[in-house]
């Protein structure tokens, strides 16, 4: 797939909104994988199941809601800081730096900001072994959208007040295709990692998909303005 709505100028780019699992690391990584473990755990515990129905429930309120969270605070009015702090619990010692994708990063003009459906906490140790956690101004996470998730329009209003950027001089890159419909519909321009994960797809197709990349640091490096010395 190839999609480029115009030539996209770094340097007429502000700021630069980076979702953070399976986007600055590539789901083939599997560290995503180890939180859903995770999840599926926190809902056996929860509600005393076998793995096989607490992962049809984990799948089920990911389908409805958007997160497992979500779903279970809104069906079952559990403690979110409770449950983030269990599925966030994970070994990410493995995880190398990512020396190319930190100088791709590192020669970006203008403002990053992480936005994520997980947790700050999560976010930044995850950013630190990749590297690249000095680069970004923050980190827009579920607690600070009041747990409303992705694709929900309400937080990307919040995130565009509360760090007070113009959208249309910012860029929003994802690898969940329909999470980018509110960030074009602000004026922001999207690019879609695309990747594995089929259920990732939704959307692709679709006008508010402004770009395309099969490798973040392969895309950023491409941009006009912004290729390695």
């Amino acid at each position: 797939m190839l999609k480029n709505k115009g030539m996209l100028d770094p340097n007429a780019i502000e700021t630069w909104v980076f979702d953070l699992d399976n986007t600055l690391y590539p789901a083939g990584s599997n560290i995503f994988a180890r939180v859903s473990v995770r999840i599926t755990e926190y809902v056996q515990n929860r509600f005393s199941l076998e793995h096989e129905p607490a992962r049809a429930l984990q799948k089920d309120m990911f389908r409805r809601y958007g997160t497992t969270l979500n779903g279970l605070m809104a069906e079952h009015g559990i403690d979110g800081e409770e449950y983030l702090h269990f599925v966030h619990d994970i070994d990410v010692a493995d995880i190398e730096p990512d020396h190319a994708l930190e100088a791709a990063i590192s020669r970006l003009p203008g403002r990053k900001i992480i936005y994520t459906n997980g947790s700050v906490p999560h976010a930044r140790r995850i950013m630190g072994q990749i590297g690249v956690d000095h680069h970004f101004e923050d980190v827009f996470d579920i607690v600070a959208a009041d747990y409303v998730p992705k694709p929900n329009p309400g937080p990307y209003d919040t995130l565009v007040s509360r760090y007070g950027f113009d959208p249309a001089r910012s860029v929003m890159v994802e690898d969940m295709a329909r999470n980018l419909e509110p960030a074009a519909a602000l004026g922001m321009t999207t690019v879609w990692l695309s990747g594995t994960l089929d259920w990732a797809k939704e959307g692709a197709e679709q006008d508010y998909v402004h770009h395309v990349a099969d490798d973040l640091t392969a895309w950023l490096n491409g941009l006009s303005g912004s290729r390695p010395a």
